[in-house]
Parts: C-alpha cells; sequence; structure tokens
C-alpha cells in the first residue's frame, strides 16, 4: 500500500490518494482513489445526514435520529464538519465536532460523529478526516480532544489506540432527550 497525502490549503482541504498494489509484489494496480477532506456546506447536509443515519444504523440505534436537514441549517452555528469526498463528488465520510468547555482543563473539541461508509473504509479516510479535526483543535488552541466509541467497535478503538488515545472505561453517559428535558424534575 502506498498513501501520497497532499495538502491543498493549509487548514480546509487536502487530497489523499490511496493505491493498492496486488500481493506478492505484484505491480497491477488493484485500484486507486483520490478523495479530498473539505469544511462541509449547508448544500452537502442531506448526504452528512444520510451517513448519520447510517453511523446509527452500524450503532443498532437508528430510531434514535430526530435531526433532520432543517435542524441542521437552522443550527449551523453549534457544529462543524468535514466531509470526505471522492473524485465523483460522492461524500463517503464524515468527521462532525464542536467546541466545549472541560472545567478541569477548558477549551476543548468535542467529536461527535467520524463515520465512513462501509465499501470505503481502511483506505485512510477516517484517518484523514480525524487528521483534520486535530488541526483545527491546535489552531484553535484546544486543551482537549474527546469522543466517545462504542465498546465492542474494535476496528475504531484499535485506530484510536494507534493515535495514541486514552479510552476511559470508568465513565458512564448521563443523557436526557428533548422529552425529558422539558419534563425534569428533581427531588
Amino acid at each position: 500500500m502506498i498513501f501520497v497525502y497532499k495538502i491543498i490549503s493549509p487548514f480546509f482541504c487536502c487530497e489523499v490518494r490511496f493505491v493498492s498494489l496486488q500481493p506478492h509484489n505484484s505491480n497491477k494496480l488493484l485500484f486507486c482513489m483520490t478523495f479530498s477532506i473539505r469544511p462541509a456546506t449547508t448544500a452537502d447536509f442531506p448526504s452528512v445526514l444520510a451517513i448519520i443515519k447510517e453511523l446509527a444504523l452500524f450503532e443498532k440505534a437508528p430510531e434514535k435520529v430526530t435531526n433532520s436537514v432543517q435542524q441542521m441549517i437552522e443550527e449551523q452555528d453549534c457544529f462543524q464538519c468535514f466531509v470526505a469526498e471522492t473524485e465523483q463528488k460522492k461524500i463517503v465520510g464524515i468527521s462532525l465536532f464542536y467546541f466545549a468547555y472541560y472545567t478541569w482543563v477548558g477549551k476543548s473539541l468535542y467529536l461527535d460523529d467520524l463515520y465512513v461508509l462501509e465499501e470505503y473504509r481502511k483506505q485512510g479516510i477516517a484517518s484523514a478526516l480525524l487528521r483534520k479535526v486535530f488541526e483545527v483543535a491546535h489552531e484553535e488552541n484546544c486543551k482537549r480532544v474527546r469522543w466517545q466509541v462504542l465498546n465492542w467497535n474494535i476496528n475504531a478503538i484499535q485506530l484510536y489506540e494507534k493515535c495514541g488515545a486514552t479510552i476511559d472505561n470508568e465513565w458512564s453517559n448521563c443523557d436526557f432527550d428533548r422529552k425529558g428535558i422539558v419534563e425534569f424534575k428533581i427531588g
């Protein structure tokens, strides 16, 4: 395998060419794919939402996605997103994130979704998307980057550990949906 990583613009776009050679020193190409990583636009939101829904299906929780393209448009100031796009202009992966403030360390970046369509995995796309997120975190002087991974998603865990992430098995999530927020009572 040969990876060529070329930065097109220092902050927002990159191009990655992936070349896979047949085993046993054959010079025959199996495939060569070029993709770019760029900031999502509102025109990308239908594709981004479709990928979010595929991620929810992968995570065995498709019924939990209540977001819509219209809601994303209305709330676009709340998040940022990079898309991985093929030469044919097909969006095949996303990294969606927002800034948070953690009292122990300060300004941080929370990576909400990192997902690549199944048929495009193992080609460096997730790594390229993750790299762009870390460039933003560095540029924005974030003190932490945080995200979640399901404990059964071994491929993702291996990628994150390979990058040097600390996987914390001690903390549990506490969530309220919209109805729970409206009906919240204590005591």
